[in-house]
């Protein structure tokens, strides 16, 4: 059911970028050599607000940091800016990269769950440069593999010679052979400074193409491929250098995902995954994806701070700040989360029913998702259908909810036209990845009537009305003329009963 749910949900899974701190939101930054201090410059990239809009990340993909003591500043800036919830923690840190520039992770522990840290390859001098490592995520709150994301901070060897190009090759490959050992429904993200000046490179092709084994596989969501250095036409989404030392002119900083963020099923991307970016704007309204700082005026020259639309000129010189010499504005993207369906009674008991009788419970199915961590606009729309056997019936057809509303009420009937307990299933079947196959449990019996004659309108009433309904149901094998042990077969014993209270005139 869950894979049907997917031709609804896919054509408005972007409808409109989830606003900061709804869903969530992944950020890639390499913070140029980045040792500590500065603190006012990152809280101000992160959290001051312009236009109504923040860079206001959930997890960070880091590059260029030297130390763990460097990245627990990182964490202290975040934790104490005005705005902040206060709740960032850093991943585990593996130093020992070339130069001291090694990538790691910083992310939210209100919204994340980190469940590995995995030191893929070691930085060599003639293949990776920098530590490979893997971080494992999960959504807070969540169970399923689906909503866990296997992410690789990156940092490629620069230039453009055939070694620069050969060793950042290796590095893909390693990234994308690791990526393929890991489980089925997994996520993956590879974001950072890849150091590619072109979709058509080696590396590049490694990670985003097609092989026997697409497991490991990655794309750009925003479909924008070619030759991004010193190109005019990429110049709304060139990530260095806002400094100025070459001027904003290559799109070094990307963040490619796995096929199953883009699928419209569970989590998954917020935009129109692999519909082309219109190259002729920055805030393309199909994507979320953004790089935070570049508004499209700077092509070859030092980003703009004065009339930045994107950011304003406070935010913008802050991250030309933080860029050193020859830095990187941070790109970002968001994820909506998964439904999860929460049901108004696991039991539904329709105590004791006479026979015949009607009997109807009321159901409310719900999106429970948790709208004051992930926000209303962040979390996908709950799509369900209610699966009933036995005796139990409900409405078919498939249901939608939103986060945030009252749920959905649903009538459920019983089958009363046998003696004995009430029988049958009733499973509400959604996309929520952790619960797909919701059981409500069934309680009742239905029982005679509190007189065994008295089985037809008007009842309180012995006529030939019950003699009729009692014969009809007798030769048709009905269950309302089953009113005498052993119940489940119709025999001598219910006719003479039948008789007897008839005659008697039920006390």
């Amino acid at each position: 059911m869950r894979h049907a749910v997917l031709g609804l949900t896919t054509a408005c899974a972007f409808v409109a970028a989830a606003g900061a701190g709804d869903g969530l939101r992944v950020a890639a930054w390499n913070i140029t050599n980045y040792a500590g201090g500065n603190t006012s410059h990152i809280q101000n990239v992160v959290y001051t607000e312009f236009n109504g809009r923040s860079l206001d990340a959930d997890v960070f993909l880091l590059q260029e940091f030297l130390s763990t003591s460097a990245l627990n500043a990182f964490v202290s800036a975040l934790n104490t800016a005005p705005g902040s919830p206060g709740d960032w923690a850093g991943a585990t840190f593996y130093g020992g990269a070339s130069g001291g520039l090694n990538t790691t992770l910083a992310y939210r522990q209100g919204k994340l769950d980190l469940l590995n840290s995995v030191l893929v390859s070691s930085g060599s001098t003639s293949a990776n440069p920098r530590n490979i490592v893997r971080y494992d995520l999960r959504l807070d709150g969540y169970a399923a593999e689906e909503t866990t994301i296997s992410c690789y901070p990156v940092h490629m060897k620069a230039g453009s010679g055939s070694s620069d190009q050969s060793r950042r090759l290796l590095e893909a490959v390693k990234i994308r052979d690791n990526a393929e050992t890991l489980p089925a429904g997994r996520h993956v993200i590879v974001g950072g400074d890849f150091n590619i000046q072109s979709s058509f490179q080696a590396a590049y092709q490694e990670l985003t193409g097609n092989q026997a084994n697409n497991n490991g596989r990655v794309f750009d969501p925003i479909a924008a491929p070619g030759s991004w250095n010193n190109s005019f036409t990429y110049r709304n989404i060139h990530t260095q250098d806002p400094v100025g030392g070459g001027g904003m002119d290559d799109r070094l900083d990307q963040l490619l995902i796995s096929s199953g963020l883009g699928d419209g099923i569970g989590l998954d991307y917020v935009g129109q995954f692999l519909f082309p970016w219109n190259l002729s704007t920055p805030d393309d309204p199909n994507h979320s994806y953004r790089c935070w700082g570049n508004d499209g005026t700077s092509f070859n020259v030092r980003m703009t701070t004065t009339g930045n639309t994107m950011v304003g000129a406070s935010i913008a010189q802050s991250i030309i700040t933080l860029a050193g010499n020859t830095g990187h504005c941070p790109v970002y993207f968001d994820l909506d989360v998964p439904a999860k369906v929460g049901v108004s009674t696991a039991v539904i008991d329709f105590g004791t029913v006479i026979i015949g009788e009607s009997a109807v419970a009321g159901l409310t199915v719900s999106n429970a998702g948790d709208t004051a961590k992930w926000g209303v606009s962040g979390i996908e729309d709950l799509v369900y259908e209610l699966v009933t056997t036995g005796g139990i019936s409900a409405a078919s057809g498939l249901y939608t909810d939103p986060a945030g509303g009252g749920g959905i009420g649903h009538p459920i009937a019983a089958d009363t036209s046998a003696i004995g307990p009430i029988s049958g299933t009733l499973v509400v079947d959604s996309n929520d990845p952790d619960q797909p196959l919701l059981e409500v449990a069934i309680l009742g019996e239905v029982v005679g009537p509190p007189c065994p004659a008295d089985i037809a309108a008007p009842f309180g009433v012995l006529d030939l009305g019950d003699i009729n309904a009692f014969t009809g149901a007798f030769v048709a094998g009905d269950g309302l003329a089953d009113i005498a042990e052993p119940f489940g077969v119709l025999d001598l014993s219910d006719v003479n009963l039948f008789a007897s209270t008839f005659v008697a005139g039920c006390p």
